[in-house]
């Protein structure tokens, strides 16, 4: 364990611990762009400088490990305008287009330019050109707003494995990119979207649906599988337009492309939300599968009770005639733990079969 003082504050923490770990456990915030807890430590955006006795430059928090007996100055007049210069240079080639950016509101780069008081930029210069437009139904990049933090790079190649993006070019030329420059052709998990601290990476899905002070915040369960990841629903006028998740949570954060953005079904008009019994026989007739017909003559709405009640006189039919193998049964993600045991040992010691399977992963 190592000892050191934060602001007059004295803090023992493990060895191998950043500054700005140490920082945190004293609730002492250091502005960080670049930053994530999960992430290795990059210190591109050179907010989080802080003092250190005896050594003549600041030094960046998120990289420095602490020793014994350090003692950190995390601000003072001098810190914080190497700080306001350092978000100045930032925002030099920055779009500014706050008005209509998606990420207005919830921007980190945003909250910190309004933190520091920056209303005309001394550096303002060349603008970033970028048009780009990906041809996927989920991610939309718009590198004009990209700061380079990393995180993005970072989050693909270590969490994802993927790599799926890296730094191209030098210098002012310097942008996060594919392959070649070629559309997003990846994952899509959305790992990227989720720390990205600009509007560089957005999600099309929820694109103009809401600013975040007109969204609810519901917090639930993933339906898909059974990691059981946590997932917080953005809700609009009874309306899911945005799922995120909360970094202190079983999945820290971190959420597959399924669980992202595959809540497209709840609010589909197509969806099913009573039991359908088919009153139209079955046409094996090739050439009259494929025309359309009324969904009201093929099947009609029942209640769960007419519903299980057909499906326990069909089973006993089915297993008389050709027998128990004969039935297989399929569960499903959406149902809980004791759910899907009680389905299975009605398939095994109710109907008689082994013939169980699963639509999951896990």
């Amino acid at each position: 364990m190592v000892t050191l003082t934060i602001d007059g504050k004295n803090i023992t923490v493990r060895k191998l611990s950043t500054v700005l770990d140490a920082a945190k456990k004293l609730d002492i915030q250091i502005p960080t762009l670049c930053h994530h807890p999960e992430l290795s430590p990059f210190g591109g955006c050179r907010l989080c400088l802080v003092e250190v006795k005896n050594i003549a430059r600041p030094v960046t928090a998120c990289t420095t490990l602490v020793k014994d007996g350090m003692q950190v100055t995390t601000t003072s007049p001098y810190l914080e305008k190497l700080r306001k210069t350092t978000l100045e240079l930032l925002l030099s080639d920055h779009p500014n287009d706050c008005m209509l950016c998606e990420r207005a509101g919830d921007c980190t780069l945003q909250e910190l330019a309004y933190f520091y008081g920056i209303r005309e930029n001394r550096f303002a210069g060349e603008k970033r050109p970028f048009i780009k437009k990906d041809e996927n139904p989920v991610i939309e990049r718009g590198m004009e707003k990209c700061i380079l933090c990393g995180q993005c790079v970072r989050v693909c190649d270590e969490i994802e494995g993927v790599g799926a993006v890296d730094f191209a070019y030098k210098g002012f030329r310097t942008i996060v990119s594919t392959p070649y420059e070629k559309d997003l052709d990846c994952e899509f998990c959305g790992q990227c979207v989720a720390v990205c601290p600009t509007g560089a990476l957005t999600g099309k899905m929820w694109a103009h649906k809401g600013r975040q002070k007109y969204v609810n915040q519901v917090d639930t369960i993933c339906p898909y599988c059974g990691c059981g990841c946590n997932l917080t629903l953005h809700v609009r006028q009874n309306e899911i337009i945005r799922v995120t998740s909360k970094e202190d949570t079983v999945n820290e954060g971190w959420l597959c492309a399924k669980g992202r953005f595959g809540y497209g079904f709840i609010n589909n008009p197509d969806r099913l939300k009573k039991p359908l019994i088919r009153i139209a026989p079955k046409t094996l007739d090739k050439r009259t599968t494929n025309k359309p017909k009324k969904f009201s003559s093929i099947f009609r709405e029942v209640t769960w009770e007419e519903a299980l009640h057909y499906v326990a006189k069909k089973l006993k039919e089915i297993k008389k005639k050709y027998g128990a193998d004969s039935i297989g049964g399929l569960s499903s993600a959406r149902c809980t733990n004791e759910e899907n045991y009680l389905f299975q040992k009605f398939m095994r010691a109710v109907i008689g079969t082994n013939n169980v399977d699963h639509c999951a992963r896990y």
